[in-house]
């Protein structure tokens, strides 16, 4: 898997300080993509790593997001896995271009906190407009009557909206 660029962003996970990493090589070509440069497959190497090396030098995040990464989403679920045992504290997010149930088909919800979803369309907006057909959802940790691991998919999508 190839990263373009890291940046520390405030408004991309909502309460979180996230490094976002954008990931080259997208697939999905969304008419009207606000990062086109970004479906070429070019950049540099991301591996557990380079991502510990990255995540070393960002003091003062709480979340790691990967922006991207829709045409190897097993490197993705292997990447965010090695932060939540590495770094237990940080947060998980991953931003694909695909429906729900496409990315979680690879990206587990153990290796989440939260899940962004959708192609962009341009008529409809991103996560800022009420009108979008992007989600974002928070991923809720419970147990079941068993004990074992139950999760649920909070849609935070309106925290976007601009009131």
């Amino acid at each position: 898997m190839l990263y373009s660029e890291t940046n520390i962003v405030f408004e991309e996970v909502p309460g979180e300080v996230t490094l976002a990493i954008n990931i080259a090589g997208c697939p999905v070509h969304c008419p009207g993509c606000h990062s086109p440069w970004l479906w070429k497959d070019q950049g540099r190497p991301l591996d557990k790593d380079i991502l510990a090396g990255l995540i070393a030098r960002s003091e003062g995040i709480t979340c790691v997001a990967l922006m991207g990464g829709d045409g190897e989403p097993d490197v993705v679920a292997h990447l965010l896995m090695s932060v939540r045992r590495t770094h237990p504290k940080l947060k998980t997010c991953w931003y694909s271009g695909r429906d729900i149930g496409t990315a979680l088909r690879h990206v587990g919800p153990e290796a989440l906190d939260y899940l962004k979803v959708g192609s962009y369309e341009a008529a409809r907006g991103g996560l800022a407009s009420p009108t979008t057909n992007q989600r974002m959802y928070r991923v809720v940790r419970g147990k079941g009557r068993d004990g074992s691991a139950v999760y649920k998919y909070e849609d935070i999508t309106p925290m976007f909206w601009k009131k």
